[in-house]
């Protein structure tokens, strides 16, 4: 702002610095009575009640820390002369990088010191996001909507960076790369997802430029770009990030970066440890389809006895490479730090000697390659590519590991097989073997949970959370009877000991242990208007935790009514209702039977909705419910329709191979029933 006055009365004036050229969609205006907080850096607006209970304290300290990290990374200071922040009580989006107005949903800027510490990790994360993108996408824009990945996957790699430099302790960066990879693969392993940079004329109308905000631009462009750090060196990356073919040395990045950002989907790489021999090919999970496609693929491989090398595979021709031979059949590991966008396999003898190591001792396989080799394995069953008793074999070793990586990727992978079998008879031996797993782990963790703390390391809350949810949720003992005498405490006196990081779990298992009365206690208390939005979000959930399916039909309603569920919450209740075996066909019916009122409020987020609700799909009947949908809706060329339909077919393939191994692997592993 340049000036402001009066004209008269009725009429007050106020102009602005000319802005800087920039492209429209980053235009914005704010007009409230809110008041605000600064520091030297920026302005942060907000409702009243959180300014003064200082609840941007927080996000506002961790501004001035990323903005000046981000001025000396780039070496080009921060090019306007103010930045606003301001926090919207309702916006569809996390947030929004509008130039010098970034806009933010109260989630993703609100601290109340009554909150979970992990909260603290979404608000670096978002508010990290937004200001990388004040230089990638508003100082440098994408020429058209068909390179949203350079705007996005560049803020995402950029506000893993952030994070560590915001927060040094929380040992982050490692763990937010790890989640970005895990949950981009399986979209990009459907023939129906999209190159990050796909031709310009095949982006070019609104749903088209919506669908370009996919997980293949935030993660798969963050990983691709971190696999693109790794190989030319973290400085390296760091000094050419305006040049990068200058600093690529004998490197030929464009050469390289055009096979992972102009074709569709990424390769799996087959090593014969015996003999050296590595080839590529395009991973799907349908391994019929016929695919030319080649990659440039920096590997970074080590044995059990030698340090780690550096081998590039460009051709889709078997090749012999010494630094894949075993000797003296000892392990041999690619892909070192996970730092590469592809899966691996190897011969049998070597998957024995990995899990052997990983048995006798975990430690010597590094931590983000313990959650790889997990991730890898189930998703290689999944394509067919192995047994799936070597993956089931796989996770007997998480009884010695108590890191977080392994176990997010190996409740991740598990999580399918529970949403393809909790409806049959393998669920029964299933939570046997998953109750046996995880006791270790809450073990681990017991003397916190019981006493209502959290371990003061933060990479190892999240893990704490994990026991938790697994172990409930499997019908531990011990674990349900906590979680239900916090519950019942918090109803019976008022008081809620449920330390904040803990209740998005224990709410759940309260009101799925419950009745009526704990159910309608949640919804009283979501409600409450001065209830912080993380409290909210655990409240949200825990209303569609319920076995009752009166229940969650009214919870789906109050969805159509904003004054009962807020728009920004609609799709994450809609989601978690989808997830509860019990209303996962509620949900299907329900976003069906409202697909007009959707398309006209969720526009932007169809994609998220679809894919969230039909994610369960495994048999032959959910299969034709979709396709006479798609027809329905006129939807045949809807790549996320597709998507969905792909996703399902390839579910009921892997029920149908796998349903019988996998009860006779659950109850041999669990002595179920014996």
């Amino acid at each position: 702002m340049a000036d402001s006055g009066l004209i008269d009365d009725d009429w007050q004036y106020t102009s602005f610095f000319p802005t800087k050229r920039m492209s429209t969609y980053l235009l914005a205006f704010a007009v409230s009575q809110f008041p605000y907080t600064s520091d030297v850096s920026s302005r942060t607006y907000a409702r009243k009640e959180a300014i003064e209970a200082g609840q941007v304290d927080y996000s506002t300290k961790v501004t001035g820390k990323l903005l000046k990290f981000f001025e000396e990374y780039f070496d080009i200071n921060y090019p306007l002369q103010k930045l606003d922040q301001f926090v919207v009580t309702d916006h569809r989006a996390a947030a929004m990088e509008n130039w010098g107005l970034i806009v933010y949903e109260e989630s993703g800027m609100l601290f109340d010191e009554g909150a979970s510490e992990l909260h603290k990790e979404w608000i670096v994360d978002v508010v990290a996001h937004e200001l990388a993108h004040q230089w990638f996408g508003n100082l440098v824009t994408m020429s058209w909507w068909n390179d949203v990945w350079l705007n996005e996957g560049f803020s995402t790699y950029m506000s893993n960076l952030g994070m560590e430099h915001a927060e040094p302790t929380w040992n982050i960066r490692e763990m937010k790369e790890m989640s970005q990879r895990l949950s981009v693969f399986e979209i990009d392993s459907l023939n129906s997802s999209h190159p990050l940079s796909p031709p310009a004329d095949d982006i070019q109308t609104s749903f088209q430029i919506g669908n370009m905000f996919s997980s293949i631009s935030y993660y798969k462009g963050g990983v691709v770009l971190r696999m693109l750090a790794d190989l030319l060196t973290e400085p390296v990356f760091h000094a050419g990030i305006k040049a990068l073919d200058e600093a690529g040395g004998n490197i030929n990045v464009a050469e390289v970066m055009n096979t992972w950002t102009q074709q569709t989907g990424y390769p799996v790489i087959t090593i014969n440890t015996t003999n050296g021999e590595i080839y590529q090919k395009q991973f799907t999970l349908n391994q019929s389809t016929v695919s030319s496609r080649v990659w440039h693929i920096p590997i970074r491989v080590m044995s059990e006895t030698s340090k780690p090398t550096f081998v590039l595979l460009d051709t889709d021709s078997p090749v012999k490479k010494d630094a894949f031979i075993s000797k003296e059949g000892e392990w041999v590991l690619a892909n070192i730090n996970a730092s590469g966008y592809f899966r691996v396999n190897y011969n049998p003898e070597n998957w024995r000697s990995l899990m052997n190591q990983l048995e006798k001792s975990p430690a010597a396989i590094p931590v983000m390659n313990r959650a790889q080799l997990i991730d890898d394995v189930f998703n290689l069953v999944r394509a067919k590519l192995v047994n799936v008793t070597l993956a089931l074999n796989i996770t007997r070793f998480l009884r010695n590991d108590t890191a977080y990586m392994p176990w997010d990727a190996a409740i991740t992978n598990l999580n399918y097989f529970v949403a393809m079998l909790d409806r049959s008879i393998v669920n029964g031996p299933m939570q046997a073997y998953m109750r046996k797993l995880v006791t270790p782990l809450y073990i681990h963790f017991q003397n916190y949970t019981d006493n209502c703390s959290i371990p003061q390391d933060f990479s190892e809350q999240p893990n704490q959370l994990h026991a938790i949810q697994l172990a409930c949720s499997n019908e531990l003992p011990e674990c349900q009877t906590m979680a239900i005498n916090l519950f019942r405490h918090w109803i019976m006196n008022g008081t809620n000991r449920i330390h904040p990081n803990l209740r998005f779990v224990i709410y759940c298992q309260g009101v799925a242990a419950g009745g009526d009365s704990e159910w309608e206690f949640v919804w009283r208390m979501y409600q409450n208007s001065s209830i912080i939005p993380p409290e909210k979000d655990n409240l949200g959930h825990a209303l569609t935790c319920t076995n009752r399916i009166w229940q969650l039909n009214r919870l789906l309603d109050y969805c159509l009514d904003l004054d009962m569920i807020p728009n920004m919450d609609v799709l994450e209740i809609i989601g978690h209702v989808a997830a509860n075996p019990v209303g996962q066909a509620l949900a299907w019916n329900f976003v069906r039977a409202h697909w007009t009122f959707f398309i006209e409020n969720y526009r932007p987020s169809l994609t998220h909705v679809l894919l969230t609700v039909t994610k369960r799909f495994s048999t032959d009947f959910e299969l034709q419910e979709l396709k006479q949908f798609q027809v329905a809706h006129n939807a045949s060329e809807n790549m996320v329709m597709n998507q969905a339909i792909e996703r399902t077919r390839a579910n009921i393939e892997w029920v149908k191979e796998n349903k019988q191994p996998v009860l006779e692997w659950f109850w041999t592993e669990s002595n179920f029933g014996g």
